[in-house]
């Protein structure tokens, strides 16, 4: 069985951009030397990338997904959104799915929202969590533009007892064929034991930034700021824990800053 996690304090906080243990803050300087939202790929090549969004991306990137792009660029801590080409393999994961119920923890402008709700037949529903709905709100005229708001159930506070209160429900156990999760890295364990009720049995869970733009592999000597380094840690702990658990079997990708596939076996 997988390790069974204790609930942390202190924990990194990407929604917020704060990080409270330690003393050791979230500066905008230093967290956007590591990302961007026009770039958080991987690749070596920025005109790599920049072919595969020009000739594979942008091309089939719907017009409402464009605009909430556009807008969410001009929002602060914009680097917190996923990238287009991410959107895209998203979409594609849930329409090979057939996916109907979701959970999107950690929504920010509503991005990565929006695009699942696209995906998502006419009768489809997203319970979506996140601390601040003052940015979803941003987003969401875009959503109400593009007809898919009836599919959304913003659910504002943290998400640990929100998906506790959603557990008292046994009815809602195995209910869910996919989850995202794109928030608190520091509480990614305490998710993963709460999604693997929620989500059925065959169902998938996305882990987002488990590369961490790929400071899990960097050498301990590497040159890092301290809310830097701790997130780098929490993430290197939970692919240790994902890797091993047996119930599930995953795959880790390098798109964007890395997704971890987890497909629940039992």
């Amino acid at each position: 069985m997988a390790r069974q996690c204790e609930e942390i304090t202190g924990t990194t906080d990407v929604q917020t951009g704060s990080y409270s243990k330690g003393g050791g803050g979230l500066n905008p300087s230093n967290i956007e030397k590591y990302h961007t939202m026009n770039n958080k790929s991987l690749l070596r090549s920025d005109a790599l990338y920049q072919y595969i969004l020009e000739t594979s991306v942008y091309p089939r990137e719907p017009e409402v997904l464009k605009e909430l792009r556009e807008v969410t660029a001009k929002v602060p801590w914009n680097f917190m959104a996923i990238p287009p080409d991410e959107a895209q393999f998203l979409s594609l994961l849930l329409k090979l799915m057939n996916a109907k119920n979701t959970i999107e923890i950690g929504v920010y402008t509503g991005h990565s929202l929006l695009s699942t709700a696209l995906a998502l037949p006419d009768d489809g529903k997203i319970i979506a969590m996140d601390t601040d709905r003052e940015t979803y709100d941003i987003g969401r005229p875009v959503i109400e533009k593009a007809g898919v708001a009836h599919k959304i159930d913003f659910r504002e506070g943290p998400a640990l007892p929100l998906l506790d209160e959603m557990l008292q429900n046994v009815g809602m156990h195995g209910s869910f064929d996919f989850a995202f999760v794109d928030a608190d890295k520091g509480n990614y364990l305490n998710y993963h034991e709460r999604l693997m009720n929620l989500v059925k049995i065959g169902g998938v869970i996305a882990y987002d930034n488990t590369l961490w733009k790929g400071t899990v592999a960097a050498p301990p000597e590497d040159d890092m700021d301290e809310w830097f380094r701790n997130v780098t840690v929490f993430t290197v702990e939970v692919n240790k824990v994902l890797a091993a658990d047996p119930r599930v079997e995953i795959a880790q990708i390098p798109v964007a800053d890395g997704i971890t596939l987890c497909r629940r076996l039992s």
